[in-house]
């Protein structure tokens, strides 16, 4: 039988017990779908799925801003990172809010007509490349916690769904077809139009801490400091050489994909944890049978997968956020 897990087999959603149960239980009642797989791929590591779930409920559904910006400002994020299981799911979440014309075009390739959504769509793209100057904002500036919460959810969720699932968001790839993604938007439109409560993940985590400025005081900011210190325990997979490449492979990264043939990125041979770690930052999309095989020993178990391709995914998130001219601004201060 077809599973959309590449890599990992995590237990089925109805036998989940304690902290994922009750992940699945708020994914349910407030996103509207019900076991989602790209949170499901995370189950054997409840420490990262938790706070990915938190990030992303915080500042999409329950963050300041209105849905339909931040659908765009995930897709922008989603396209700029090539993950077409995202962009296919927020096409589908924009057919949710209503907005079915601009679902439509987006589908279709094609730019939204209206000026404003088309700014918040190229905003999200451009966050791809640390350094970028994101203001001013296509968005009012107290919006900016559920916005930058949301493309930094995304740009981690991207490289989650990339590395470890296939890009079949429905079988046959339906959610593709017009009537298809119609239906499934209208499907979840009466939870995607609820008013959800902001701070309600926050119970998920061990003692959220605050977190950045940018989040200003905002549920936002426990749930993206969380995730940063679970997705950052991966690191104890590599060694203290791997991890200096990764540190310094991060730290001269503008925000380009890499090429066809992967200059620069370690031997799988030789050091097959940092190559992993750092496709999974760079290009999930290119990680092969051949760089899994390499890395795998028998004690490296699912829950460790996810969490070296979390650590990963989360370095180039942490690249991204600390480049943000906010950072300058502060330590000018």
């Amino acid at each position: 039988m077809s599973t959309p897990f590449r890599y990992t087999e995590p237990l089925p959603p109805k036998s989940a017990t304690g902290r994922v149960a009750e992940v699945y239980q708020q994914l349910s009642r407030d996103f509207g779908i019900d076991r989602p797989v790209t949170f499901v791929v995370l189950s054997s590591a409840p420490e990262i799925l938790a706070p990915a779930w938190a990030l992303m409920r915080e500042s999409l559904l329950a963050g300041p801003g209105g849905r339909t910006g931040k659908e765009l400002a995930a897709l922008g994020v989603s396209l700029a990172n090539k993950c077409p299981f995202c962009v296919d799911a927020h096409t589908v979440l924009l057919h949710a809010t209503g907005d079915h014309a601009l679902a439509e075009r987006l589908a279709r390739g094609e730019q939204p007509e209206n000026e404003e959504h088309a700014r918040v769509l190229a905003w999200g793209q451009s966050t791809r490349a640390p350094g970028t100057a994101l203001e001013p904002y296509p968005f009012p500036r107290e919006h900016a916690p559920g916005y930058l919460g949301t493309a930094f959810a995304f740009h981690f969720i991207n490289r989650i769904a990339s590395a470890l699932l296939t890009e079949r968001l429905m079988p046959g790839n339906a959610q593709r077809l017009r009537p298809v993604r119609s239906l499934m938007g209208r499907t979840l439109a009466r939870t995607v139009r609820r008013t959800v409560r902001p701070g309600a993940a926050l119970a998920l985590l061990d003692a959220p801490a605050p977190g950045p400025a940018w989040a200003d005081g905002t549920p936002v900011g426990p749930a993206y400091a969380a995730l940063r210190t679970a997705a950052s325990a991966g690191a104890g997979l590599l060694d203290s050489e791997d991890r200096t490449v990764v540190r310094q492979t991060l730290r001269d990264w503008d925000g380009e994909h890499p090429p066809l043939a992967l200059g620069g990125f370690p031997d799988r041979r030789e050091r097959p944890g940092a190559r992993l770690a750092l496709l999974a930052a760079l290009a999930p999309y290119r990680i092969t049978d051949e760089d899994i095989t390499a890395w795998r020993k028998p004690e490296h178990t699912d829950h460790c997968l996810v969490h070296l391709v979390a650590f990963g995914a989360f370095a180039a998130v942490d690249r991204i956020e600390s480049a943000l001219p906010l950072h300058t601004a502060e330590e000018a201060s």
